[in-house]
């Protein structure tokens, strides 16, 4: 079968529309950018003396390397406690009781609607008037405390279509072995939904880096905040913006391609362990064999 079944394969008129549509568009592209870097230009902010600040050790060791800490282990703790909350919450909201069911539905929903901004806001407020934490741990308290509500409830909506798009088999299985709903849960559905939810999981773990600069509203000592500092230290306040994202950028696209190794080597375990089992050729030939001889008695005489 020729041709695309989705829609008509462009003719000559309509791929020179194409063409000319997408090299109008590269232009607008380029002469927005010249335009921007002119504007620069013209500021000072393209001198070479706002970028030397970045090949000294000093701006690297007292600003950039403990801001990119502190985005890590804000991203670390909070990854932790999502995955922990998430899949309570996920498993919660799959209970056959609903006293469990309901209020862990609440709370995903809740948290999945309350911008993560508010949250940190709030539990740094909280935090400061009862003194839960020392001071100078407000901040981060907040952070963690906010990415882990939200992102622990989208996670436990992952867990939750995760095991919704098993085979409805595999719980009937373990029903008919004698397994309670908790046991089949615990060893059979949940294992697979993760693993099988696992890309998806790995991605969010971008979400959560990249949302760890919104604790720079809270004064939480992030790269967003140190590139402010160095842009007040150094008056380069936009070259630092530009490192600086840079750098998230460069973070988050290790992320995007541990993910999608992950991904690839889940979809080949896939493949192995679904794929039909092959026998050796001559054994299918003496199967073969076999079966057009069924009513030949086998030949014991050399026993």
């Amino acid at each position: 079968m020729s041709g695309s079944v989705l829609f008509d394969a462009p003719g000559p008129r309509s791929k020179r529309i194409y063409l000319g549509v997408s090299v109008a568009s590269i232009l607008v592209i380029l002469l927005a950018l010249w335009f921007v870097l002119d504007k620069f230009q013209a500021k000072g902010q393209l001198a070479a003396d706002k970028w030397k600040p970045f090949l000294t050790g000093e701006i690297w060791t007292q600003y950039i390397l403990p801001g990119l800490g502190g985005t890590l282990i804000a991203a670390a703790i909070s990854v932790v406690f999502a995955m922990v909350v998430g899949v309570l919450l996920g498993v919660g909201r799959l209970s056959l009781h609903a006293w469990v069911r309901w209020p862990c539905s609440v709370i995903v929903e809740f948290f999945r609607a309350v911008p993560v901004l508010l949250m940190m806001l709030f539990m740094f407020a909280l935090y400061a008037k009862y003194e839960i934490f020392p001071p100078e741990r407000y901040a981060l308290a907040a952070v963690i405390t906010g990415l882990t509500l939200y992102n622990g409830s989208v996670v436990a909506e992952l867990v939750r279509s995760g095991v919704y798009a098993l085979p409805k088999g595999q719980g009937e299985a373990a029903m008919a072995i004698g397994l309670t709903n908790g046991k089949s849960m615990r060893l059979i559905l949940l294992p697979q939904a993760i693993t099988a939810m696992l890309p998806a999981i790995v991605g969010q773990l971008v979400v959560i880096l990249k949302d760890t600069a919104l604790g720079y509203i809270i004064t939480y000592e992030e790269l967003l905040r140190k590139a402010e500092q160095i842009g007040n230290y150094k008056s380069n306040l936009l070259a630092a913006f530009i490192v600086i994202g840079a750098i998230f950028v460069l973070i988050n696209y290790l992320l995007t391609v541990v993910a999608q190794r992950v991904e690839g080597l889940m979809r080949r375990r896939g493949r192995s362990a679904g794929g039909p089992l092959t026998a050796d050729p001559v054994d299918q030939t003496g199967a073969l064999a076999g079966s057009t001889n069924l009513g030949t008695p086998p030949d014991n005489s050399g026993t």
